[in-house]
């Protein structure tokens, strides 16, 4: 370790910042607080800095984005964005200040114990903001439609026999009920309302995503993940969105764990038990995952759908496609009757994730970086 290396602990909120300096040896020194804003940032890294002097800073991932970081790289001052829930935690310690958590981050990233999240470009953060965007937009259509159910559920009010839920002729079939109180016509009328406004915003936010992903330099990527039986658009998007070039993972089994998908396990000595998966990674890709998952229970097929984006893919990636749809159909027969369908479903998720980096891989660096 260089004894000219000054490691910098920031907390950072939204109006200010706690700052902490370590030196090569010695305890973290407190810096005080500074306002949040890029001038006193500025000002403050060239007080830090000297000629012969290299800084590095650490602060941890939150709601205050990745300015910060981009300042500070466009500086040339070396920044890394930790995982909060995996920064580590001394056992009895319960006093918890903002200067303390910077000492604390200066003294960790010193040691090399602090664990960076991967920190996107810019135009990347922004189709990963939209596909948020109508993943939000998505849960807020369901629990429209959660209310007007439930509440004419509650008034015994069910729809004729072969009417399919929110098909337009259950839309007809809504906007026709008559009540014999005002309020009761209102509260429907309300609440039918606000599920037409939330399904116009999530097809608008669909169809956004599909002209920026189609502008966008992940295309190729796109193309060959949608080459996989069960992954759509929708799905490859997300994917993509969340967790950017799959060739920053090293082998297959760091990106399921980066998923979520890889099981807990608390072993001590000869004991040794392994649970439910962990649900620390990404819960948009492991949902996505999931529900591509569901495919695996029919028997290996190429829709004519699917036949079409093959076309589009090269021979390597349809042959992967072959061997995804092998697999996982025998993973599922395998497992079900002896574990269940749902932790068979969440298995066969664990591999299609294995089959989703690997299509990464095949796919050219300058396309998925």
């Amino acid at each position: 370790m260089s004894e000219r290396t000054r490691f910098v602990g920031l907390d950072v909120h939204k109006s200010s910042i706690a700052v902490a300096v370590a030196e090569a040896f010695g305890d973290p020194e407190d810096h005080g607080h500074i306002t949040n804003d890029p001038s006193a940032v500025r000002r403050l890294m060239k007080r830090l800095g000297e000629p012969d002097l290299h800084l590095e800073v650490a602060y941890e991932a939150g709601p205050t984005g990745y300015a910060l970081h981009r300042q500070l790289t466009a500086m040339g001052i070396a920044c890394v964005v930790v995982a909060p829930s995996l920064i580590p935690v001394r056992p009895g310690d319960r006093i918890k200040t903002d200067p303390r958590d910077a000492a604390k981050l200066a003294r960790l990233l010193r040691s090399g114990d602090l664990t960076p999240v991967w920190v996107p470009d810019e135009a990347h953060e922004a189709l990963r903001d939209l596909v948020r965007a109508r993943d939000d937009a998505k849960a807020d259509l369901l629990r429209a439609k959660h209310r007007l159910s439930k509440f004419l559920l509650r008034r015994a009010i069910h729809p004729p026999v072969g009417v399919r839920a929110w098909s337009r002729a259950h839309d007809a079939w809504l906007a026709g009920l008559t009540f014999e109180y005002a309020a009761d016509g209102v509260v429907v009328e309300h609440y039918h309302a606000v599920v037409r406004e939330a399904a116009e915003r999530t097809r608008r936010l669909e169809t956004a995503l599909v002209q920026c992903a189609a502008a966008s330099p992940h295309a190729e990527l796109l193309a060959a993940l949608q080459a996989i039986r069960g992954i759509g658009f929708l799905t490859a998007v997300t994917i993509v969105a969340e967790a950017g070039d799959l060739r920053r993972f090293p082998t297959a089994r760091q990106f399921m764990a980066y998923v979520g998908l890889v099981p807990s396990e608390h072993s001590s000595g000869d004991a040794r038990h392994r649970g439910h998966i962990t649900k620390t990674g990404n819960r948009l890709i492991r949902h996505v995952l999931g529900q591509a998952a569901h495919n695996a229970r029919y028997r290996p097929n190429v829709s004519s759908s699917l036949r079409a984006r093959h076309r589009r893919v090269p021979p390597a990636v349809v042959e992967l496609d072959r061997r995804a749809q092998a697999r996982l159909h025998a993973r599922y027969r395998h497992l079900a009757g002896r574990i269940g369908t749902n932790k068979a479903i969440i298995a066969v998720a664990r591999e299609l994730a294995g089959f989703v980096w690997a299509t990464g891989q095949l796919v050219p660096m300058a396309v998925a970086a």
